[in-house]
């Protein structure tokens, strides 16, 4: 394998300090900060309360909130029995959103998620059909292991997740805001999975791998989940709050910098580009389309916020390169006989792509600053 020797700027460099066209502002307004500061301890709080009843999985839940405050789904895979239904339930009871939970099974229907018009009782010469919601009509909607039911179900979420509406019987209904879908699947490998259909994952801001606990954590699992009863969890934060953090997120500024950076790796994923390593045509047969740099900016501004900072660094970026990728290219037969999967492919990537190009910092290219970037 060859690569591309990355150059030595600091990969937490400040944009202003990395490009001379770098649009940040110079001053923020104060409600703008208090809002920042706002956000970064409600983190804190959220994490507080919902460790009475999670041990351990800091990082699976960081990832949760970044996504839901970027406005973006998240798929969690891992084997049954690691938490991650209570995960979500938990979280839910934190945010004061409504809840609600569907089990996939292989006789699952698309109108089971959606709902279905139903023929209302009355007068027999003025009988009509009624809307009856589906489940999918909440704030946070559970998809418990969404690879046990086939790909026609599965894709009952799809308008959903994208259009935040549901078209049925002729007529699009609205999804209540914000709206979020936390998927969990068991590993493929398992009998009775149906692979998620590429468009569909790539609707999802994250994949997350949720991992076995650690020796420590899962002692402490089995003496508190073996008690008389789980501690109750109070609501840390408002819908409108949820709603208006989201804008914030939206708000925060990308130099032009750290657009060109998240652009390379994006486009690095694609065998026939010509900035591919040398390994993406050998290992990859279809790399990630533009919603994969849409995603890492968005995850970046999230996060950042929740750290209660206002500027993108390549080194959020980074952060983030793993669950937003992994998901979006496929390796092609000669990678997984070798027994490679994305994630390696992910870690020669961060080291084969330079952090910056001077040939392709032309004026223009990618714009002053992405402000604001649809998903």
């Amino acid at each position: 394998m060859t690569s591309r020797k990355p150059v030595s700027l600091p990969l937490d460099v400040s944009p202003r300090e990395a490009a001379e066209d770098s649009s940040f502002e110079d001053e923020l307004s104060e409600n703008t900060l208090e809002l920042v500061a706002a956000l970064a301890e409600t983190r804190k709080r959220l994490l507080e309360e919902i460790g009475q009843v999670i041990v351990g999985q800091q990082d699976v839940l960081d990832l949760i909130m970044t996504s839901l405050f970027a406005g973006g789904h998240c798929v969690m895979t891992g084997v049954p029995g690691l938490a991650k239904t209570l995960m979500v339930s938990s979280l839910s009871k934190t945010l004061s959103l409504a809840f609600k939970r569907i089990q996939f099974t292989p006789d699952l229907m698309p109108t089971d998620i959606t709902g279905s018009m139903l023929l209302a009782e009355g007068h027999e010469t003025h009988r009509s059909f009624v809307f009856q919601s589906g489940p999918i009509f909440t704030n946070m909607l559970l998809a418990d292991e969404i690879n046990r039911t086939p790909p026609k179900t599965q894709a009952a979420l799809l308008e959903g997740m994208e259009e935040t509406s549901v078209t049925v019987g002729g007529v699009t209904r609205p999804l209540p805001q914000p709206f979020l879908v936390l998927a969990t699947q068991n590993p493929i490998e398992q009998e009775g999975t149906y692979p998620l259909p590429i468009a569909q994952l790539d609707r999802f801001l994250f994949m997350i791998n949720v991992d076995y606990p650690s020796l420590d954590e899962e002692e402490e699992i089995l003496v508190r989940t073996t008690l008389d009863s789980l501690p109750g969890l109070d609501a840390m934060i408002t819908r409108e709050q949820i709603m208006q953090f989201q804008r914030l997120v939206r708000r925060v500024p990308v130099s032009r910098y750290v657009a060109n950076y998240a652009t390379r790796l994006s486009r690095s994923t694609r065998p026939d580009d010509p900035i591919a390593p040398d390994f993406i045509p050998k290992w990859v047969q279809w790399g990630s389309g533009p919603r994969a740099g849409q995603s890492l900016l968005l995850a970046a501004k999230s996060h950042v916020l929740l750290s209660g900072r206002f500027n993108v660094s390549v080194q959020d970026i980074r952060k983030f390169v793993h669950p937003v990728f992994r998901h979006r290219f496929g390796l092609n037969f000669t990678a997984v006989s070798e027994g490679y999967d994305t994630d390696t492919v992910i870690d020669w990537l961060l080291e084969s792509v330079p952090v910056i190009q001077d040939d392709e910092r032309k004026p223009g290219l990618f714009g002053k600053v992405w402000g604001a970037v649809v998903g």
